[in-house]
C-alpha cells in the first residue's frame, strides 16, 4: 500500500514498525510475564495499542469495535492480562498491529466517523473529532513504547 494521505495513520505506521521489531524476537514467556511492581506486560501494552486505537476512534464514534468486545474488554484501559498467551494468540496481536491500520484508514477513507462523541482523556486532552483522536494517537502509542522499553529491560 502506497503512503496515505493521512500524516497520522503514517506516523503510526512508523510507531507500530518499532514496536514490532522490538517484540518480534521476544519469547512468548519474555512477553507474557509480569515484572514485580506492574500491572501488564510487553504483549497486553501490544494488544493495548490496538484496542486503545478503537476505543478512541470507533466506540467514541458509536461503531463497533472491529477485534470484537471480548478483545477490546481484554486490553482497554484498566484491565490487566489474564492468562498467559499463547504463540498463536501473539502472532494475531502482531498482526492487528498493522492490520489495524489498514482498517483505520480504509475506513477513514470511506468517511464513517459522522458520529462522535467530543470526550476529555484522562490526560486532559479533549477531543471532538476523527482528526483530533487520529492526533492524539501518537502520543498515546509513544507513551506505550515506554512502558514496553521499560519492561523488555526487566524480562
Amino acid at each position: 500500500m502506497g503512503l496515505s494521505v493521512y500524516p497520522q495513520v503514517e506516523t503510526l505506521r512508523k510507531l507500530r514498525l518499532y514496536v514490532f521489531n522490538a517484540v518480534n524476537e521476544s519469547s512468548a514467556a519474555q512477553l507474557n510475564k509480569v515484572p514485580s511492581g506492574f500491572n501488564n506486560n510487553i504483549i497486553w501494552n501490544v494488544a493495548h495499542l490496538v484496542t486503545a486505537q478503537e476505543g478512541v476512534c470507533y466506540l467514541r464514534a458509536k461503531l463497533p469495535a472491529p477485534t470484537g468486545m471480548n478483545f477490546f474488554n481484554s486490553y482497554k484501559p484498566g484491565s490487566r492480562p489474564e492468562k498467559d498467551l499463547s504463540a498463536e494468540d501473539i502472532d494475531h496481536i502482531k498482526e492487528l498491529l498493522a492490520g489495524s491500520l489498514d482498517r483505520l484508514e480504509s475506513d477513514l477513507q470511506q468517511h464513517i466517523f459522522t458520529e462522535y462523541v467530543p470526550w476529555v482523556t484522562r490526560y486532559g486532552v479533549e477531543i471532538n473529532n476523527i482528526e483530533e483522536a487520529l492526533n492524539f494517537l501518537p502520543f498515546h502509542e509513544g507513551m506505550h513504547m515506554g512502558y514496553i522499553a521499560a519492561l523488555q529491560r526487566l524480562v
